[in-house]
């Protein structure tokens, strides 16, 4: 069996299928352990299997993302905090590790100006899917304003930086596999069948971003999981289930 392939809906999506097909370089399938669909909600990520959960979408308009955007706690969230929100301060972040966008959708809604990177292409279409979608919606239009995604990967994107550094940079690798809900594990498991062939350096990527960054940089880390490439923070901030290890540069100002 295919391990990805790309999916019509309806036969009206056909032509927008072929086109993901093209661009992803996945072929059109009904036959695949992992098919991504277009239809009438999107693009969505879906597992072909009995018992097999919901199908994956980056949605930023409803469920998870607008109940933490309307009740998340604001700037006392833990990442609003490690990231250096406070008064006035809304630092240019810059996501290297986008995932789903969730964590860049906060800190977009909280004002700053976010950048993400995502090398995994599909889950590029995906958040570009949602990013497209979001930008229609008055409710989220605004924020959507400050979110540029880029695709590619980040080490060698910060390694080659050009433009003005980002203030700080967001690092969120993959958690390690854990005994976890079963929301949180519905997401994680799609997105390992994903990505389980992809090679990491979590070392070089942290590197990479101290290098670049020019005021600091967050790493969020389950909470007893050691440092990222084992450097130890100068400061962390620990919740119930993660943290968020600091590595300042410089102190944060409002501009």
């Amino acid at each position: 069996m295919t391990k990805i392939g790309v999916q019509a809906l309806s036969a009206e999506f056909l032509g927008v299928a072929q086109s993901y097909a093209e661009r992803l370089k996945l072929p059109l399938s009904q036959d695949a352990e992992l098919m991504l669909q277009v239809g009438a909600n999107g693009l969505q990520l879906a597992e072909q299997r009995p018992l097999a959960p919901n199908p994956l979408r980056v949605d930023f308009t409803q469920g998870a993302a607008a109940h933490r955007r309307q009740f998340g706690g604001g700037n006392g969230q833990m990442i609003a905090r490690a990231i250096g929100i406070k008064g006035a301060i809304r630092p240019k972040v810059l996501d290297a590790t986008a995932g789903l966008g969730r964590d860049a959708f906060v800190l977009a809604s909280l004002g700053c100006q976010v950048q993400m990177i995502e090398r995994e292409p599909i889950l590029a279409a995906l958040l570009e899917d949602g990013l497209n979608r979001a930008v229609q919606d008055e409710s989220t239009a605004a924020i959507i304003q400050r979110i540029d995604l880029i695709e590619g990967d980040a080490c060698r994107l910060m390694q080659s930086w050009t433009a003005e550094p980002p203030e700080v940079i967001y690092l969120d690798p993959m958690f390690p596999q854990q005994k976890q809900s079963a929301a949180v594990k519905k997401d994680l498991n799609l997105l390992r069948l994903l990505l389980e062939n992809q090679a990491k350096d979590d070392s070089a990527l942290l590197t990479a971003a101290l290098n670049l960054a020019s005021h600091r940089v967050v790493v969020k880390r389950p909470r007893k999981a050691p440092s990222l490439a084992n450097l130890a923070p100068a400061l962390s901030l620990t919740g119930k289930s993660c943290r968020f290890d600091i590595y300042p540069k410089q102190k944060l100002i409002a501009r």
